[in-house]
């Protein structure tokens, strides 16, 4: 009998080959994305000095405290405003997008149009 490869080991292979062309620069981090079946995380990434700039998630009491539930994609668009708002106070303005392996729709992609709607450019 053939096994199939679990989704997540599937997801994480998509993730290490993104990986490879996807860097994130002072001028230009990277935006990554995690989603859980509970909540959802956001990191903007400088990968040359290996830092975290900001990051927003869903477990957050100001981002919790404002949702319903956490993991809807309501929920993934007002995240996508929150981090877009934490960047331009840091001064962030471009960022390169990594979705995670994830496929984009759904979550994945009302997070990424309201980061944009926000005034963060990927």
């Amino acid at each position: 009998m053939v096994s199939k490869v679990s989704r997540s080991k599937v997801r994480e292979e998509k993730h290490r080959r993104m990986r490879r062309h996807i860097i994130g620069t002072p001028e230009r981090p990277r935006m990554a994305v995690f989603r859980s079946n509970n909540h959802m995380y956001v990191q903007i990434i400088d990968d040359v000095a290996k830092t975290t700039l900001v990051s927003a998630s869903t477990l957050q009491k100001d981002v919790k405290e404002k949702l319903e539930k956490t993991n809807d994609v309501a929920a993934a668009a007002y995240l996508g405003t929150v981090i877009a708002k934490k960047a331009q106070e840091a001064g962030i303005k471009s960022v390169v997008f990594d979705r995670g392996g994830f496929i984009y729709q759904g979550k994945i992609q009302a997070l990424a149009d309201a980061a944009r709607e926000a005034g963060l450019e990927f």
